[in-house]
């Protein structure tokens, strides 16, 4: 297994990506130079928690958009997946489909996690905002997912308005 990399810290440029989203088409980082973009990694289609994040995102998926943003999702989960679960909730924003991890561990989020005294490799629910110019602007790590697309629209809405 390849070194862990460190999640990337505010101010620098965001790692570049490739993956395939719901509908097998190839999205990159850089297929969003010039606009905004939230990153978001979690660990499961369809779980309690993933769902209500993803819910979220998509119930303020205009407001981003709004001001300039795209929502990405990104899992180890299938393309197939991905497709049940957006159809099953009406979710209204991308999933990318990372089974080999490469976007995860690019970006610091396939780490060693607990569950009931059991150790494993997983996704570390994480969110990064990245600006036009590329660069990470803020980041947020183990996350909770209540309220949490609402913190991230907080954010954007302050450094859109400044």
């Amino acid at each position: 297994m390849s070194q862990l990399t460190e999640i990337p810290k505010m101010g620098e440029k965001a790692r570049s990506f490739s993956a395939t989203n719901q509908n097998g088409d190839l999205v990159k980082l850089e297929d969003f130079q010039s606009n905004w973009l939230v990153l978001y990694f979690y660990p499961k289609d369809d779980t309690p928690g993933c769902t209500v994040e993803a819910k979220d995102f998509s119930e303020y998926s205009q407001q981003f958009s709004d001001l300039g943003a795209t929502i990405l999702g990104i899992s180890p989960d299938s393309e197939e997946s991905h497709c049940k679960f957006i159809n099953k909730h009406n979710l209204l924003i991308q999933l990318l489909s990372d089974p080999e991890h490469q976007v995860c561990e690019t970006y610091g989020v396939w780490q060693l996690k607990k569950f009931m005294g059991k150790e494993y490799m997983g996704v570390v629910r994480s969110t990064f905002l990245i600006s036009p110019d590329g660069n990470v602007v803020y980041v947020w790590s183990n996350v909770r997912t209540k309220g949490h697309a609402q913190k991230v629209l907080s954010k954007f809405q302050e450094l859109r308005a400044d």
